[in-house]
């Protein structure tokens, strides 16, 4: 099932265009793979956790952030990577639950202060091979997030859809000679790339939140890394 959890009117009027979107937003929108080749797929879930501002742990922030998080360097899939709070799910549990379980798990969020919304069209990773429904929430009390496994989680962050949108964070990323390209986002020492920044790209147009950007920049993803890390390294020092 896609679509709306709640009736419109009961979220924020800045979160109501998402709410809507998600009757009628096709797969393609946010990735260029949308179902697994075969029925071995993985169910799985992430939660878009949508936040006012003004919460705790929000600082200095004005209009509504996201929460990211960065994955542990050591994990054997999407290592290091930013992406929404989210996994695999167990045995016959809903992709709600397994959204809210795993983000508790990850970031420590306090599920009672987490309203599920909306949820989106299921979406094919093939990298790691999980059939991945997005579901949209309204962080209506927000509670502190950390790292609760470094093993797993290397940092956690609430992120300014403004910044999200600047221009000066977003260009694209492309793998030489594989043929693939795709959105990216540099923003509070966070480099997003691949599946997630699909999402955030397709969540920004779709919320009305989307700049005029320069698609022309498009970088080599082994460059922009490093570029990334050196500059994230010299600011530690």
């Amino acid at each position: 099932m896609t679509g709306p959890l709640v009736p419109v009117e009961a979220v924020p009027d800045w979160l109501r265009p998402l709410v809507d979107a998600s009757r009628v937003a096709a797969p393609e929108r946010f990735s260029r793979v949308t179902a697994p080749p075969f029925d071995g797929a993985r169910k799985a879930a992430v939660l878009m956790l949508f936040g006012d501002g003004s919460g705790e742990g929000s600082g200095d922030r004005v209009g509504p952030d996201v929460l990211l998080l960065r994955r542990a360097d050591t994990l054997g899939s999407h290592a290091g990577q930013v992406g929404f709070p989210g996994g695999g799910a167990e045995d016959g549990e809903a992709a709600v639950d397994t959204a809210l379980r795993e983000a508790e798990e990850e970031t420590g969020v306090a599920p009672e202060g987490v309203r599920p919304v909306a949820i989106f069209p299921e979406l094919y990773v093939p990298v790691s091979r999980f059939a991945v429904t997005p579901v949209l929430a309204h962080w209506h009390r927000p509670s502190p997030v950390r790292p609760v496994d470094p093993a797993e989680t290397a940092a956690v962050a609430r992120v300014p859809i403004a910044e999200l949108a600047d221009p000066a964070n977003r260009f694209q990323v492309a793998l030489p000679g594989a043929g693939w390209r795709g959105p990216a986002f540099t923003v509070r020492g966070l480099f997003v790339w691949g599946f997630t920044a699909g999402l955030v790209s397709a969540l920004l147009e779709l919320g009305g939140w989307d700049a005029e950007w320069d698609r022309t920049d498009v970088r080599a993803l082994d460059v922009a890394l490093a570029e990334h890390e050196a500059r994230t390294a010299a600011r530690r020092t």
